[in-house]
């Protein structure tokens, strides 16, 4: 049997730019078989405009977009921020959270629709064609693949555009950007073009979520933000869903210049990759967080939270967020958060996020105990000559 027999309905992953329109007309005539688009809304905002239309237009037989923000921010950024992962110590992982989601829906709008088979726009070199793919095997192993940049004779966004041209696909524009942008309600990320030189400053003028700490107001903002069990709840006593929630804190975080994070990551293909994000709210929530744990988590278990947390962001950022050892490690962090609940106050100010207070009603942190003043007996400070002596024996064996 040829290849462009072998599928009868493809869903394909689709965002109306040049890639994946050129990708749906792309698999029409290699596979001789219908197309359903399908594009996940996890915050792209503007982008969004007029997809079925054009959909449609370059073959589609239907186009389905699902709204799946709140989806997103509560079961996968706020889990993220729970489990304090964050990838090689800076990045958040803001793409790396998007993928599972967006890959989970796939599956159910291809079996919704018909479809026998699935694709993707993501190219041969980058970590979410493995996000994606990871999740399709561990959700529906019977769903076939098609990765085009893998399979076309395609090279370069040049040959795109004259592929479009041929077939008349509309595109909005065939100039090249300097580099590639990804947004969801996470954050931005920007790389590629002109930032593969890992010497070259972003432009300012890229930037979209922050403005410059520089250029951020003189007057700081403060802010309180409520936890239930390590999820973010509230910001000032109001109450928010997940996506009202991150996309306050993105705008208010963003005015002061907070969330901008430059660097050099290794990617999960191999190779290492340079990457700028804008990621306001996150950074926010990810100070508050650890502020409150610092008072709610018993010592030795966030001790061992923070050994794993590592482990977490690698699992995400790798695309195992479908897998066993994902479900151990969630449940890992659901059973360290649960007396984290209480609120933080904050203060914004030309890109800093500083810590002002914190209180919780199951606080573990007693004053009591800790005052340099008159304890009342609360804690024998002679205890603490046997304490050091037992933890010295070793230091000190064979050597007097």
């Amino acid at each position: 049997m040829s290849r462009k027999k072998s599928v009868n309905r493809v869903c394909l992953a689709y965002s109306g730019g040049l890639d994946t329109s050129v990708i749906l007309r792309w698999l029409i005539e290699e596979y001789d078989c219908e197309v359903v688009a399908y594009c996940a809304d996890v915050g792209q905002e503007e982008e969004l405009a007029g997809l079925p239309e054009k959909a449609k237009a370059s073959g589609a037989i239907d186009c389905v977009i699902k709204d799946l923000r709140e989806e997103f921010v509560r079961e996968y950024v706020f889990e993220a921020v729970r489990g304090n992962a964050i990838y090689e110590g800076v990045y958040l992982l803001g793409t790396s959270l998007a993928r599972p989601v967006i890959a989970k829906h796939h599956i159910e709008v291809a079996k919704a629709t018909g479809c026998d088979a699935v694709a993707h726009g993501a190219t041969g070199k980058g970590n979410d064609q493995v996000r994606f793919e990871l999740t399709f095997r561990a959700l529906a192993p019977e769903i076939h693949n098609i990765a085009p940049w893998r399979e076309w004779d395609l090279r370069s966004r040049t040959d795109c555009i004259e592929y479009a041209k041929k077939y008349d696909i509309p595109i909005t524009s065939s100039s090249e950007k300097p580099y590639s942008m990804d947004r969801n309600m996470m954050h931005i990320s920007y790389e590629g073009g002109i930032l593969e030189d890992p010497w070259t400053a972003p432009d300012e003028s890229m930037f979209i979520l922050t403005a410059s700490p520089e250029n951020a107001p003189d007057e700081g903002v403060e802010m309180i933000i409520g936890f239930e069990k390590g999820y973010p709840v509230s910001i000032d006593g109001k109450e928010l869903s997940p996506a009202a929630l991150l996309t306050q804190l993105n705008k208010v975080a963003g005015a002061h210049g907070v969330g901008r994070v430059d660097l050099v990551e290794n990617r999960f293909v191999g190779l290492k990759s340079r990457g700028v994000y804008e990621t306001p709210g996150g950074t926010v929530l990810y100070a508050a967080h650890r502020a409150l744990e610092s008072i709610t988590m018993d010592r030795e278990v966030m001790h061992e939270r923070d050994r794993q947390s590592p482990r977490f962001a690698q699992l995400i950022y790798n695309g195992f967020w479908f897998s066993p050892e994902m479900e151990v490690m969630r449940a890992m962090v659901d059973a360290s958060q649960q007396n984290v609940t209480g609120e933080v106050r904050l203060k914004l100010y030309k890109g800093n996020v500083t810590i002002l207070g914190r209180r919780a009603p199951n606080s573990l942190y007693s004053e009591q105990l800790v005052t340099f003043e008159e304890d009342e007996g609360a804690y024998d400070q002679a205890d603490a000559t046997g304490f050091i002596n037992l933890q010295g024996l070793r230091l000190g064996a064979g050597k007097r």
